[in-house]
């Protein structure tokens, strides 16, 4: 037994994780407030991407904590968190290129969304997803960005509009590949036992 798994089976750690992802969750609303008041209220839940995969890990590690598997929020964490993890980092280096300087908060953000893109695979040999979890989740990931590049509602971020058409591009590959590292993951995987082991 190594000690990454004792690590990621300690109840204490799971504790430190849901209040972690948790204050990101509601600092990652918060940062969406500008970009809600203004947002039609038939696109609300498909607009604070970041902020919702995190939600859905949340959940995940509730459910964990009592000892139980949700499969539906964890394959919407696994794919939400590993999108818009990489999608940020690769949105803030592009920032960065473009406009020749990143605030603190950019530095911030490649980091906490790189560590949401890692998290979710981690615990994913404990996940319990058949394969119509992915298909919905599947369902849920193209219509995100559908909305988002189709009619718009992309968040708002620097001078990135700029290159709207190549960015939306961009995150529908990286949709498939979120898709497809999901049921790489969750099924072809060997399942490991969560609960016995936590301690």
């Amino acid at each position: 037994m190594n000690y990454m798994y004792l690590l990621l089976t300690n109840k204490s750690f799971l504790w430190l994780l849901l209040v972690v992802n948790l204050l990101g969750t509601i600092y990652g609303y918060i940062w969406y407030i500008p970009q809600l008041e203004i947002t039609k209220i038939y696109f609300l839940p498909f607009v604070p991407d970041s902020p919702t995969a995190s939600l859905f890990f949340c959940f995940v590690l509730f459910a964990f904590l009592l000892g139980k598997n949700w499969p539906i929020f964890e394959v919407l964490a696994i794919i939400t968190l590993f999108k818009y993890g990489i999608w940020a980092v690769v949105m803030n280096i592009l920032t960065l290129i473009v406009t020749g300087y990143l605030p603190w908060e950019g530095y911030m953000l490649i980091g906490s969304h790189l560590a949401m893109a890692i998290q979710g695979v981690l615990y994913a040999p404990f996940y319990r997803v058949k394969w119509w979890h992915i298909v919905i989740a599947a369902i849920w990931t193209l219509h995100n960005d559908i909305i988002d590049y189709v009619f718009m509602q992309y968040p708002i971020y620097s001078k990135l509009s700029l290159y709207i058409s190549e960015i939306g591009y961009f995150t529908f590959w990286l949709s498939i590949l979120s898709i497809l590292l999901a049921y790489v993951y969750t099924i072809k995987v060997k399942r490991r036992t969560l609960f016995s082991s936590i301690r």
